[in-house]
């Protein structure tokens, strides 16, 4: 079982950077793959970014690809997603998700985040 907890949503201006962070508590959170997603209102919820536990290998929604960056700190059970040249088409509620498949469909994670908010201004 792991539960998740979301950090670091808030209000931005256009071009401007947010750090969110996901705290995992719960055993063997190195051995998930930790993903984040995002869902604005009326649209259904999208894949972000993933990284994988064994290698650290990361992956990337070609919308944010060069722009986000997700990084995990498994001695801490955090992982983190940096957001860098914020658009207003990226505000959306931001969840933080965990699961044993390495996937970008949110049908593959088992554990989700409650969410935090991303708001950016134009």
């Amino acid at each position: 079982q792991v539960q998740l907890v979301e950090f670091g949503g808030g209000l931005v201006q256009a071009g401007g950077s947010l750090r969110l962070s996901c705290a995992a508590s719960g055993r063997a959170f190195s051995t998930y793959t930790m993903g984040w997603f995002r869902q604005a209102p009326g649209k259904e919820r999208e894949f972000v970014a993933r990284t994988t536990w064994r290698s650290g290998a990361s992956y990337y929604a070609d919308s944010v690809k060069g722009r986000f960056t997700i990084s995990r700190d498994n001695a801490n059970n955090t992982v983190y997603l940096q957001m860098n040249s914020l658009k207003p088409e990226d505000a959306a509620v931001y969840y933080c998700a965990a699961g044993v498949v390495g996937t970008r469909l949110p049908s593959g994670y088992d554990y989700w985040g409650q969410g935090t908010q991303v708001t950016v201004s134009s």
